[in-house]
């Protein structure tokens, strides 16, 4: 839905500056507008990529320091 939403949004942007004869905001130039295309496509890739939960989460300590599986772990009783 947000990539549809930013679509209708930059569409109705660019129209209305070409309605009442404003500025584009956007660059002029291919070399530009590419320059921008790949910004937001890096950045895009790095939201996705963030997004996926790392394989050794469980590995990871927490509050106590230990790992969820070495906490887990009930301690030997003499």
């Amino acid at each position: 839905m947000k990539p549809v939403i930013g679509l209708v949004v930059a569409f109705s942007l660019g129209f209305a500056c070409r309605a009442f004869g404003i500025p584009s905001p956007a660059p002029p130039l291919i070399l530009g507008a590419l320059l921008v295309m790949t910004m937001t496509i890096g950045y895009m890739a790095v939201d996705l990529w963030m997004a996926v939960p790392s394989k050794h989460a469980r590995d990871c300590g927490g509050p106590s320091g230990l790992a969820a599986s070495q906490a887990l772990e009930k301690p030997a009783e003499d």
